[in-house]
């Protein structure tokens, strides 16, 4: 090929550098106008109800009725520790909703099961796993995930703590300093501390509260710090900056165990992922290898003996290379 074939028409390089240059301008006018605007607003979730409706008070009252509290804060069910899987977990529905939904879904499960399996037992089977075992593990799952992003805040929001005590204001000044700048989760708890703060209840009360309804290890070591310096007194930005300086060596120390543990962890994967992988390359291979056996309930049995075994063998792994630090 000529290098006269591989020439660019310049029209067609003018109007391409045009739309460049025209979302380049687009981008920039975003950023000067709308970025800083659109960022306060969504910021968090507590700040974007402000700015739509403005009363503190009820925005208090609305975002702990969607954590399954009452207005006044206490827990909503009497079995006190799913309600405080559902508040740790960060959900926004409500228990009402969080009822219909899995009510609906198990409904669901159970309807499907009966006209795929034609069998009674087995669709039951399916509508207490949807109805019990789902939501519980799912909450689990949500917790964890919420303790580890607010965990990975809490530094921040420490040195932001910090630097606010050190100019000299309260320390409810500097947890609102804190509820303005940071995201969720982060934000809008320390938004409601600071709530609390404001509409009667004492520090140390407001940062308990805080705690449980987080649950993340690092906070009770906050909690403790300042409700000393309330009724001691001492210097609480010194003692914060520690704190803050301990917990990025923590999250440190883990990231390298994790590194470290990577070859674990994907070694549990692929000998847990290759049985079950193996099956289905056969079974589209050679439908009927495994149909003359389905029938016998030692296929079965068997079947479930592996699966309790591998079960087994992943948790060996995974303790291996999870632990706390």
């Amino acid at each position: 090929m000529s290098l006269s074939n591989l020439a660019i028409n310049p029209v067609y390089l003018f109007y391409g550098l045009a739309a460049v240059a025209a979302m380049l301008l687009f981008e920039a006018v975003y950023v000067l106008c709308f970025s800083g605007a659109s960022y306060r607003k969504n910021i968090n979730r507590r700040l974007n109800l402000l700015k739509k409706e403005g009363n503190r008070e009820g925005i208090l009252l609305q975002l702990r009725r969607e954590r399954g509290l009452t207005g006044a804060g206490a827990y909503r069910l009497p079995a006190i520790a799913f309600n405080t899987l559902i508040l740790q977990s960060g959900l926004t529905i409500g228990i009402t909703r969080l009822a219909v939904f899995v009510v609906c879904g198990a409904c669901g499960g159970f309807v499907i099961t009966l006209i795929e399996r034609q069998s009674f037992t087995e669709a039951l089977a399916a509508f207490f796993f949807c109805l019990l075992v789902a939501p519980y593990f799912t909450l689990r799952i949500m917790r964890s995930r919420r303790q580890k992003k607010f965990g990975a805040q809490f530094p921040d929001a420490l040195d932001i703590i910090v630097r606010s005590l050190r100019a000299g204001h309260p320390v409810p000044i500097a947890i609102n300093m804190v509820a303005r700048e940071m995201a969720d989760p982060v934000g809008t708890e320390f938004g409601i501390v600071a709530d609390e703060i404001t509409y009667g209840a004492d520090l140390e009360t407001a940062m308990r509260n805080l705690s449980c309804r987080i649950g993340q290890e690092d906070l009770p070591l906050f909690v403790t710090a300042v409700a000393i310096q309330a009724s001691t007194g001492g210097n609480l930005g010194e003692i914060l900056s520690n704190l803050s300086s301990v917990i990025r060596q923590r999250f440190k120390m883990r990231r390298k165990v994790r590194a470290l543990a990577a070859e674990g962890r994907a070694s549990a994967l692929i000998l847990s992922s290759l049985p079950i992988g193996m099956f289905f390359v056969v079974q589209m291979a050679s439908p009927d290898f495994y149909a003359s056996v389905w029938k016998y309930d030692l296929t079965k049995i068997g079947l479930g003996l592996a699966g309790g075994w591998m079960a087994i063998g992943n948790l060996v792994m995974y303790r291996l290379v999870n632990f706390r630090i």
